[in-house]
């Protein structure tokens, strides 16, 4: 688990960074790389998408006393536990909870819709976005530092209940958003559960990659 301390003023200011962060590289998305004709407009996305990524968490590290320590504390049974998390997320979500947010948001169901067809058109490059890059990424920021920076300050509820709200701010749209509050919570256990990042980075990733496959030829 993190030595680091945090507060929620800090916690707030990162993650506002970060959710900054997502906005600029959507931009030059939109502005620039869609505008390309060619098979690596897509490409150029992505690295963007990480470039920009990679930027944030090594600022992150050089103005915090945080420290990215991916694989401390990972054991056999931690990562058995996040692959059963990743089949529980899958089940719960995608067959329970999303078709019910769906209904209760129907426009946001259609927007979470048309951008799950846009990935479906470079499928390898998205899955790399999808499945690898994103969850890397939030679970440094969200489970690394949010939630293991608070909990050595506001005790493991208060980190927990925080951390799980932050992360689904960090999403767009409504459906996914709810969803990802649940998962931010259960992640958040796991966390705790384990002390290890990668075994949240892995079930984070596992379920992205499952409803992903299951998107493209379910």
């Amino acid at each position: 688990m993190s030595d680091h301390r945090i507060s929620i003023k800090t916690s707030l200011l990162w993650t506002g960074l970060y959710f900054c962060v997502m906005l600029l590289y959507t931009a030059v998305d939109l502005t620039v790389w869609r505008k390309l004709d060619g098979p690596y407009a897509e490409w150029c996305i992505l690295v963007t998408m990480i470039a920009l990524s990679a930027v944030f968490l090594l600022i992150l590290q050089a103005k915090t006393s945080f420290r990215i320590k991916i694989l401390e504390h990972t054991t056999r049974k931690g990562i058995l536990l996040a692959v059963l998390c990743a089949v529980l997320f899958y089940f719960l979500l995608d067959k329970g909870l999303d078709p019910f947010f769906e209904r209760l948001f129907p426009v946001s169901e259609t927007a979470y819709q048309e951008s799950m067809l846009s990935l479906a058109k470079s499928p390898v490059s998205s899955f790399i976005h999808v499945c690898l890059a994103a969850p890397v990424i939030e679970e440094i920021l969200m489970r690394g530092f949010v939630l293991g920076g608070l909990r050595n300050t506001k005790g493991g509820l208060a980190a927990l209940l925080i951390s799980a709200v932050l992360f689904a701010l960090l999403h767009f749209n409504m459906v996914q958003t709810l969803s990802a509050l649940v998962c931010g919570v259960v992640l958040g256990l796991l966390y705790i559960k384990t002390g290890s990042l990668f075994c949240c980075i892995l079930t984070h990733c596992l379920y992205n990659v499952i409803s992903y496959f299951v998107m493209l030829f379910g």
